[in-house]
């Protein structure tokens, strides 16, 4: 158990300097290995639409074969760390787009849930239903009945980049842009 909570406090990054295995067990299960394709996903969920209105839509991993995607899981719509955490990554969606990122989001939740919520904090990036935690088992970011708080870093060729399991939601947001940044800087080819 001790093990788990120091792993779920390090990036994956982190792990290597301190010479444990890449690809680590975390309270949600195996995390995929980073420098290695991404796990596939194919899920039904919302998109921002006309007016402000989500529309139902399904993405997949390969949507976004060109560009860098942001891929967050998080526990429910409406409660307070989700929220911020949504909250943060709208306020910087154009600063992610700039450098060439999409953000996506994932829950347990159903389409539906994520439409009113989509609705309510005016988010203008896509929210995906994974209600039987198959692609949060995936990422090793599933404690039934949840998706656990963990983001991914995939690259325009759909490598993993970087991981996060211990997301702070206040601030989760501008971590992940500075990565971003810097990765995109160190991998131009990709």
């Amino acid at each position: 158990m001790q093990r788990r909570q120091l792993l779920s406090g390090l990036s994956i990054a982190a792990l290597g300097l301190l010479g444990l295995p890449r690809q680590a067990l975390c309270l949600g299960g195996v995390l995929p290995d980073i420098d290695q394709p991404a796990p596939a996903f194919q899920l039904e969920g919302v998109v921002p639409g006309g007016a402000g209105e989500a529309e139902a839509a399904e993405r997949s991993l390969s949507d976004f074969a060109g560009r860098w995607l942001v891929l967050y899981f998080y526990p429910r719509d409406f409660t307070e760390g989700c929220t911020i955490e949504a909250r943060g990554f709208q306020r910087d969606l154009q600063a992610f787009h700039q450098a060439g990122a999409e953000v996506v989001g994932i829950s347990a939740d159903s389409a539906e849930s994520h439409a009113e919520f989509c609705g309510s904090e005016a988010l203008a990036y896509p929210l995906l239903s994974d209600p039987g935690g198959r692609v949060s088992k995936a990422y090793g970011s599933w404690i039934s009945p949840f998706s656990q708080r963990h983001t991914f870093l995939i690259d325009p060729e759909g490598v993993l980049r970087q991981v996060w399991v211990a997301v702070r939601p206040s601030s989760h947001s501008q971590e992940v842009l500075a990565s971003l940044k810097q990765l995109a800087a160190d991998h131009p080819s990709a």
